[in-house]
């Protein structure tokens, strides 16, 4: 058999081949009832902010020149392994080292979306920003934050109820550090394992909501397929969960579309007519990493809980 003969074929079999490949990348995965396959290990760790920097107003993409220096600022700035870093400060942990860049998970680019890079996640409003509150939130925004006579008066994240910066969600937004989820499917139900917390969110699907006095601190979350988009309304919050100054009325509208094998197109439209003046969405990819989650024990070696209380009774002295 000549040589060129066997350049021959394996030309031949590239050709065949190319359109299957790429079918492959773009046509979605899908489980044997017919629905785009969302199961895996996924990440949403990015280093674009919830809004839009000042530095970037009016400008909500970035060329990937631009994308780059950015990136390249922000872990340098924010290099936690340098005492000086804002980060650090941010993190609570001053010069203690209580961190170090081994347990942070901020990723180290910007949310690519439409082969762009972005600027912020919130698409809308245009301008990146959450929207101005209502009067009556703005009245009662931060009430009970400085309360320390109790247990049940510190916020969830410190209790170990609910991971910090809404990472459980809905919306389920990137944080400092531990930002992996995992999706089981079923027709009946979506599960999805969040890292922190180890918190279980659980999606009925085409089901109704609970009774208007059942309250969750997850919230109650129905989900149906449109085409190819996996839809979850989630309704009847508790008083307590309180995304950004939120209401128990607080309704989140949440949209997976599985976009290629190794990406979730994740947008999410946040609706409490008490606490915000108008609807506002966010959009970003979780993209596909390495299992499994490993546990998250919270309480394991915390002592935070009775040093913040302990401490609030010696400054009261």
């Amino acid at each position: 058999m000549s040589s060129r003969f066997l350049v021959t074929l394996g030309l031949l079999s590239v050709i065949l081949t190319a359109p299957l490949i790429a079918q492959s990348k773009k046509a979605p995965l899908r489980t044997a009832d017919g629905h785009p396959d969302l199961q895996g290990t996924w990440t949403n760790a990015t280093l674009t902010p919830m809004e839009r920097p000042a530095e970037f107003s009016g400008k909500a993409i970035l060329s990937d020149a631009e994308a780059r220096a950015y990136e390249k600022k922000d872990l340098e700035v924010n290099n936690i392994d340098n005492p000086e870093a804002p980060l650090l400060a941010r993190a609570g942990s001053a010069e203690t080292g209580g961190y170090n860049n081994l347990f942070i998970d901020r990723g180290s680019e910007l949310a690519r979306v439409d082969g762009v890079k972005r600027t912020s996640l919130i698409i809308d409003p245009p301008d990146g920003k959450v929207p101005p509150l209502t009067e009556q939130a703005r009245q009662s925004r931060g009430r009970g934050l400085d309360r320390y006579d109790r247990v049940e008066d510190r916020p969830l994240a410190e209790r170990c109820i609910l991971g910090f910066g809404s990472t459980s969600g809905p919306p389920m937004l990137p944080v400092l550090y531990n930002n992996n989820y995992q999706i089981v499917q079923t027709p009946d139900a979506v599960m999805i394992l969040v890292e922190m917390v180890h918190d279980v969110r659980i999606i009925r699907m085409n089901g109704t909501h609970l009774p208007a006095n059942v309250r969750q601190w997850l919230g109650d979350s129905i989900g149906h397929w449109d085409g190819d988009t996996l839809v979850v309304d989630t309704t009847n919050f508790t008083d307590k969960t309180r995304f950004r100054g939120s209401s128990e009325n607080l309704h989140v509208i949440e949209r997976f579309k599985r976009i290629d094998t190794g990406t979730i197109l994740y947008r999410v439209t946040i609706d409490d007519p008490s606490t915000y003046t108008k609807q506002w969405t966010l959009e970003y990819p979780f993209r596909a990493t390495a299992g499994p989650v490993f546990e998250y024990a919270c309480h394991e070696g915390n002592y935070a809980m009775p040093d913040i209380l302990g401490g609030a009774r010696k400054a009261e002295k």
